[in-house]
């Protein structure tokens, strides 16, 4: 079974600035002519790697809430020019929007039980797929979704 990180988003007021983040970087390495891979580093490297490559996400926390996820493809771990270790998240550039879920701060990353990750907003979501990222954080903090 797949097992999933969870991780703030810093510096992303919502999933919109994620995406455009991602497509602003794709089109630097397009310029550069550069292959793209979108990757994310973190200090800490996971010792879960085989369950995080089965099928896991790197879900992200947007403003005090879980928004959005993105398919972890791989973990890749270096030792930077200080000689300290650490791993790139190597993740699919297409983000998926799911049901918001208050999340506290924390720092680094942690693992995320299936069990405990909020389901994708898809087709199948009714009107929380149409209702606009605003309305739905908003309604996540009344407690409302």
């Amino acid at each position: 079974m797949a097992l999933h990180l969870i991780k703030l988003c810093v510096g992303c007021d919502s999933i919109t600035d994620l995406e455009e983040w991602i497509e602003e970087n794709r089109a630097l390495h397009r310029r550069l002519g550069r292959e793209y891979e979108q990757t994310h580093t973190t200090r800490m490297v996971p010792k879960r790697v085989d369950e995080l490559l089965d099928g896991g996400s790197l879900f992200w926390v947007i403003k005090g809430q879980v928004a959005a996820r993105q398919r972890l493809l791989d973990v890749r771990p270096f030792t930077d020019g200080d000689g300290i270790g650490r791993c790139r998240l190597l993740l699919e550039p297409k983000v998926i929007p799911v049901q918001p879920r208050p999340f506290r701060p924390f720092q680094g990353w942690r693992y995320l039980d299936p069990k405990d990750a909020p389901r994708d907003i898809d087709g199948n979501s009714g009107d929380l797929a149409s209702m606009p990222e605003d309305m739905r954080r908003e309604l996540a903090e009344l407690g409302l979704l």
